[in-house]
Order: structure tokens, then C-alpha cells, then sequence
């Protein structure tokens, strides 16, 4: 495949899908989740023909509380309420047990809005710290691959590739949190942190060869351009001839580990429903940057590098 050849129309699809993505996160922003805003949370089992809107009533004339309720599987609910003392739960609990016979507590997370803000800044900062330690390593890892692209340049390139990575999920959490009101926490950045570890992984694998490649170029290489590497049309021939020598490798990993997250998504409890989404989406636009992206952005600088000597 002549991935390099038609590198404008992918650079133009992600370029396309990254403006999509940034819309809904400048325009609409995202819905904090407890973790970040404080509140509580109660997952619930309630067996018989109980609808959300049978939960919401509950809460709001019984219990005089605010309530968000979620519904996963027939009888699994995810309940938003502002923070309560253990007192309170006890007897929200008692209570619900009364109105609704069979009922079991699934899980109980109540966060002060305190610690939530503590606990969005240190996610915020994990963030940055982690995007720019992957792009110092592998601007030193390929420090020996310095020609004819500089190593700084695959540590850029890199940063690039995750920036595209996470804002795609995030726009999409953006959207859902303004249309069906998909709320942000700290599985949120964790998954964004498991996105950007897996591109990066199939990244490295594509940049890595094509360091072995510079080394010791193909011989169909060699004989077309001389085996004079620092050549334009020589350097984009091994970019492209590296990625088709590991596109099967990286797409047969990412389908793998997609088809788990499908079946996850489709059967998976309702807790982990957001989370499986984020990474679902975050793992298939890294699969793309890695094979589409990365490598087509660093052919693109050399040539206007030296078009510009």
C-alpha cells in the first residue's frame, strides 16, 4: 500500500476528526463526574419491573434529594446524588429496601467536592506529565536514527499522534455528556492513560523499523535510489515500505484487543460502560494514527524541511 503517497487524504481525515472532536470540548465542556465534583454514587440491583424513572420519584418525594439514575441491564442502576453521611446511607438504603423489596447495594462511593478538586488536578497533571515523558523517551530512544530526520522530531511527531488519541474520546464524552449526560472521573483519565500506552506501543513498533530500515535499507530501496538515505524520495520509500511490514502486526493486535472491548460494551457491567466506550474509541483512533498519522507527519516535515534549506 502506498501509505505515504496518499498521506494528504489521511492527514486530512484526522486533521477532519480532531476539529469534530475539539467542538463539543470547547462549546459544550465536560459533565463532572463525582469524582471531580464531589457527590455520591449507588449501584443497585433491583429485581421486578423497576423503571428510572420509579427510582427518580422515589428519591425526589421520599427521600427529598436530587437524584440522577442511570439505567445499565434490566435490573442494574447507577444513582447520582449529592454527597450523604454514612447515617444518610444507611437509611436511603433501609428505606429502599421497604418501597422496594429484594433490592441490593451494589457498590457506595460518596467524595467530598474538596478532594474532587484535588483529585481533577493531580488527573490533569498526570496527564501532561505522562504525553511529555513518552515524547522526551522516544526523541532519546531514537537518538542514533538522527538522519535524515533529527530524534527530537519522532518525539514531536509522537506528541502529535497521542494529542490525537485522547481528543478524539474526549469530543465524543463532550457530546454524549451534553446529549445523554455521560459524566467524567477518574476512569476517565485512566483511560485516556491506557490509550495513549497502547499508540504509543504500536507507534514505537512502526518508528522502530523504520531505524532498521535506515541502518540497513531494503534492497529494492537500494537499487532505485542509489542507497543514499538522506535522498527525499529514499526516505519516504522506507516510511512506507516500513509500515506495510508491520501494518499486519499492529492491525491483528488492535483487532484483538477491540473485539474484547465490544463484548465488554455489549455484556460488561454498567459501572464499566463509559470507560469501555472511551478506550473502544481511544484504541481504534490510535491504531489509526500509528499506521496514518505518525509516520506520514514525519515524511511531511522532512520534505518541507528541506524544501525550506
Amino acid at each position: 500500500m502506498n501509505i505515504i503517497g496518499n498521506r494528504k487524504i489521511f492527514l486530512f481525515i484526522s486533521g477532519a476528526l480532531m476539529t469534530l472532536s475539539l467542538f463539543p470540548v470547547l462549546f459544550f465542556g465536560f459533565k463532572q463526574g463525582i469524582d471531580f465534583q464531589g457527590g455520591t454514587l449507588l449501584n443497585l440491583e433491583i429485581p421486578g419491573n423497576v423503571t428510572p424513572q420509579n427510582l427518580e420519584t422515589f428519591f425526589r418525594d421520599k427521600l427529598s434529594s436530587n437524584v440522577t439514575v442511570i439505567s445499565g441491564s434490566q435490573d442494574d442502576f447507577l444513582i447520582r446524588l449529592e454527597a450523604i453521611s454514612e447515617d444518610n446511607h444507611q437509611s436511603y438504603i433501609k428505606q429502599l429496601i421497604q418501597e422496594f423489596p429484594g433490592v441490593k447495594e451494589l457498590s457506595f462511593q460518596s467524595i467530598g467536592p474538596t478532594i474532587g478538586k484535588e483529585l481533577q488536578k493531580s488527573s490533569m497533571l498526570a496527564l501532561v506529565f505522562v504525553l511529555l515523558g513518552i515524547s522526551a523517551y522516544i526523541a532519546f530512544a531514537f537518538r542514533k536514527a538522527s538522519r535524515p530526520v533529527s530524534s527530537w522530531k519522532y518525539g514531536v511527531v509522537t506528541l502529535i499522534s497521542l494529542l490525537h488519541d485522547i481528543v478524539i474520546p474526549a469530543g465524543l464524552v463532550a457530546f454524549l455528556g451534553r446529549t445523554h449526560g455521560m459524566e467524567i472521573d477518574t476512569n476517565f483519565i485512566v483511560a485516556l492513560l491506557v490509550i495513549m500506552g497502547f499508540s504509543v506501543h504500536d507507534t514505537i513498533v512502526v518508528f522502530d523499523r523504520i531505524r532498521e530500515n535506515l541502518i540497513h535499507p531494503p534492497a529494492h530501496i537500494m537499487q532505485k535510489g542509489g542507497g543514499n538515505v538522506k535522498d527525499k524520495y529514499n526516505f519516504s520509500a522506507i516510511v512506507n515500505t516500513s509500515i506495510n511490514e508491520t501494518f499486519a502486526r499492529s492491525l491483528n493486535t488492535s483487532l484483538t484487543l477491540i473485539v474484547v472491548l465490544v463484548a465488554l460494551l455489549l455484556f460488561g457491567p454498567v459501572t464499566l460502560t463509559n470507560f469501555v466506550l472511551i478506550l473502544l474509541v481511544g484504541v481504534t483512533s490510535g491504531t489509526y494514527s500509528s499506521i496514518f498519522v505518525a509516520s506520514p507527519l514525519l515524511t511531511l516535515w522532512h520534505d518541507l524541511s528541506k524544501k525550506g534549506r
